[in-house]
């Protein structure tokens, strides 16, 4: 399986919930505040459930023992960058957008690529839904969608509108956010760990309020033909023990000195130091996701890239999986 191919298994029946959607929509994620986002809150919804393993501390766990090669492999001095802002690149939004709907958003066909690893239901996708990228855009064409009355999060990989409302998409999932129910073992997701996105992105709500509480999503370029919980799919063909399996958790050092940084920067070194990041797709080395929002301020952002590979350090988690089907940690 190539990089960034989603591989296709048995079909599977969704045991998901449907949510009926809604006319009147509020962008999110794209320059527009949709309400009060705090902590691990999107438009009133909890986004999983607060002992999920994205919303669950690991500062006090252990170093994994494949950190150093891990830590080599995607580059010890690479440094991170912020892979969301302001404005536009090329067209385009710079982050993974996000848009809410109430619950009454008329849901539409989507066909996709990978239907068996779909949820095949329709989904309520407003005609003018942000793509991650722009309507333009080359790349991923992410589509998020919350449905804030049943707090169920709609996510699509590859998305294109199609005339009559419908839309075709390469991989698309539903998460009930009240739940840790992960997906079927091997399946993918609109991410190629088989992961929700929109748990993972840093919001800019979450940084003016002072305190991101949970993992970011992260990317780099060479993962391995493996993954660990809680991911659920891989998308590469390496197979050495160097290269980190999707879903490995990683975390700033405790020891690395943040005071330097800006007050915005702060917010989001302390939250990779006490919930790190998880490695959920191929991309760039060190890419943290996070929403576009007009309220970025570009430069501070590039603060980030001070940080290198080498400060931080892989976490094992696996003392924490309560079950293996579920995002659930002791």
């Amino acid at each position: 399986m190539m990089p960034g191919m989603r591989s296709q298994h048995s079909l599977m029946a969704f045991g998901g919930v449907f949510a009926m959607a809604a006319s009147g929509t509020v962008a999110v994620g794209a320059g527009e505040s949709g309400g009060s986002v705090a902590g691990a809150e999107v438009a009133g919804c909890s986004v999983l459930p607060p002992d999920d393993i994205w919303n669950t501390a690991v500062d006090g766990l252990p170093v994994d023992s494949s950190s150093d090669a891990y830590i080599a492999t995607i580059g010890a001095d690479v440094g991170l960058h912020a892979d969301f802002g302001s404005g536009e690149y090329e067209g385009g939004p710079i982050g993974i957008p996000f848009v809410v709907v109430a619950g009454d958003q008329p849901p539409v066909d989507v066909t996709f690529l990978y239907a068996d690893e779909s949820d095949q239901v329709p989904y309520p996708i407003p005609a003018d839904a942000p793509i991650e990228g722009g309507p333009n855009g080359t790349g991923d064409r992410h589509v998020l969608v919350v449905d804030s009355d049943a707090c169920v999060l709609y996510e699509l990989f590859n998305a294109f509108p199609q005339d009559g409302g419908s839309w075709q998409a390469d991989s698309g999932a539903v998460f009930d956010l009240a739940s840790s129910a992960l997906r079927p073992e091997t399946w993918t997701s609109a991410d190629a760990a088989g992961l929700p996105i929109l748990p993972g992105l840093v919001r800019y709500d979450e940084v003016a309020a002072g305190e991101i509480r949970h993992a970011i999503r992260f990317t780099t370029s060479q993962t391995r033909q493996d993954y660990v919980w809680p991911a659920r799919h891989y998308a590469s063909d390496e197979q050495g023990a160097e290269y980190p399996p999707m879903g490995q958790r990683f975390r700033l050092r405790a020891d690395f000195d943040i005071t330097g940084f800006s007050p915005d920067v702060q917010v989001i070194l302390r939250a990779l130091q006490t919930y790190g990041m998880i490695l959920a797709d191929n991309g760039s080395p060190w890419f943290l996701s996070g929403a576009p929002d007009d309220r970025w301020d570009n430069d501070v952002l590039r603060q980030l890239s001070r940080i290198v590979g080498g400060d931080f350090e892989a976490v094992d988690v696996s003392s924490m999986m309560v079950d293996p089907d579920s995002g659930q940690a002791a």
